[in-house]
């Protein structure tokens, strides 16, 4: 990563590259078809409404003093209003995602602001679990979509947080490369299985099948947006050790300076 930390290379060494899984998804052509029968036609702004309202009754339920076995029900309750929010935050993703009908105007976008941004959504999130979320700065650009490019790095911190134990950590960072930038989410949690890594992208997919956390399709959206955007996505895991996903995009292309008059 640019400027690279001392805490940025303790997670990279934690996970040990001799045993580490790894894979490089190439962006493919968008399925229409395939992506509105995933969805299936499932109206999330439609239901961003009566979510905000069980949430403002649920907070006015909080207030005064209850007893112990009331207090585990409002928690409980809160606990299934963010696993319904995190669901329809990834549905409106991916409807974002259709309604580009696989076609984006790239632009230079300054990544500080949109990594910034991403760890603020995520950090009340990873402090309820007992996770240290940070982000290492960059004065990196790259040639992608703001909005596209925001889904995919929200639901890879998303993921990273679903899938990492209390007490871990994640950073958030860049590296350069030679005509490209890779961000990075990097997490200490429990790995992806080596012959799990061909099917981790498919919807509705999930790492524990028996888990009723998501709906399984933040890393589909991944793959959706990332293959309208012409980036490249990289894996790399150990089991027990954490993940990175890695997004590589272009650097915008230098404008040439003309020669001034005589």
């Amino acid at each position: 990563m640019h400027g690279t930390s001392r805490s940025v290379r303790d997670v990279e060494d934690n996970r040990s590259s001799s045993a580490a899984a790894s894979a490089t998804i190439l962006p493919k052509p968008v399925n229409g078809r395939e992506f509105e029968a995933t969805l299936l036609a499932i109206a999330a702004h439609d239901l961003r409404q009566p979510l905000q309202v069980i949430q403002s009754v649920r907070e006015q339920l909080d207030n005064g003093l209850r007893t112990r076995s009331e207090l585990t029900l409002l928690e409980l309750c809160q606990s299934a209003i963010n696993q319904l929010a995190g669901q329809l935050d990834q549905l409106l993703s991916a409807l974002r995602i259709g309604e580009h009908d696989g076609h984006v105007k790239l632009s230079p976008v300054a990544l500080e602001a949109l990594l910034r941004g991403v760890r603020r959504d995520y950090e009340l999130a990873a402090l309820d679990k007992g996770l240290q979320i940070r982000m290492v700065s960059t004065r990196s650009w790259i040639r992608s979509d703001v909005l596209l490019l925001g889904s995919v790095l929200r639901n890879l911190v998303s993921n990273a947080i679903k899938y990492t134990e209390p007490g871990g950590r994640i950073l958030i960072g860049c590296r350069h490369m030679r005509t490209c930038i890779r961000v990075d989410v990097v997490d200490t949690g429990i790995g992806i299985p080596g012959a799990q890594m061909s099917r981790i992208f498919e919807a509705f997919a999930r790492l524990d099948p028996a888990s009723d956390q998501g709906l399984g399709i933040g890393l589909f959206i991944v793959r959706q947006a990332t293959g309208i955007l012409g980036h490249r996505v990289q894996v790399s895991s150990v089991v027990g050790r954490g993940t990175r996903f890695s997004i590589v995009a272009k650097r915008p292309m230098r404008k040439r300076r003309g020669r001034g008059k005589r």
